[in-house]
């Protein structure tokens, strides 16, 4: 598992949440059952460069706590049947892993949900980055039933590995 941690404001990356994260990619890549080895890009950010991403992407005028770029195009979530297709579209030639895609956090905007949901940081990071995991495998929230079922993913996540609601 090839995971790059970029913290471009220096904002929060120490070996605890650069555990947190390795350890929730970890846990999302088992838990939808993906075999192969993986690459995932995270690059932690402060609320105007997330903002910037969000409109010149999304055309949202807004910041965001995260945001996931998925490389695989799902046609059922979390189906890796699609890949074995066309291995030459999903996976570095370089190192055989799957290129899973990139997720991009708000640390600042983390920090305020923390606080509002009245949790750590660490387990606020934690959740964006299980959220983020499941986007890469083509999971959504568009509607109330992908919507319920993203958020048992996640909680079943955290709960794996520890990071509830009242993780420190």
């Amino acid at each position: 598992m090839n995971i790059s941690i970029t913290d471009e404001q220096n904002i929060v990356l120490t070996e605890e949440y650069t555990t947190i994260i390795e350890n929730v990619i970890n846990e999302a890549v088992d838990f939808v059952g993906c075999e192969y080895e993986c690459e995932v890009d995270v690059t932690l950010v402060d609320n105007n460069a997330i903002h910037e991403i969000n409109l010149a992407e999304r055309g949202i005028d807004n910041p965001t706590d995260v945001l996931s770029f998925p490389m695989l195009d799902f046609e059922t979530p979390g189906d890796l049947n699609l890949v074995e297709e066309s291995p030459e579209d999903y996976f570095d030639p370089d190192t055989g892993e799957l290129l899973l895609g990139d997720i991009v956090i708000s640390v600042e905007r983390a920090t305020e949900q923390a606080k509002e949901y009245g949790h750590s940081l660490k387990r606020e990071i934690a959740f964006l980055v299980a959220h983020s995991m499941l986007h890469l495998f083509g999971y959504d929230h568009m509607d109330d039933e992908e919507r319920r079922t993203m958020e048992e993913m996640q909680e079943e996540i955290l709960k794996r590995k520890g990071y509830t609601r009242d993780y420190e």
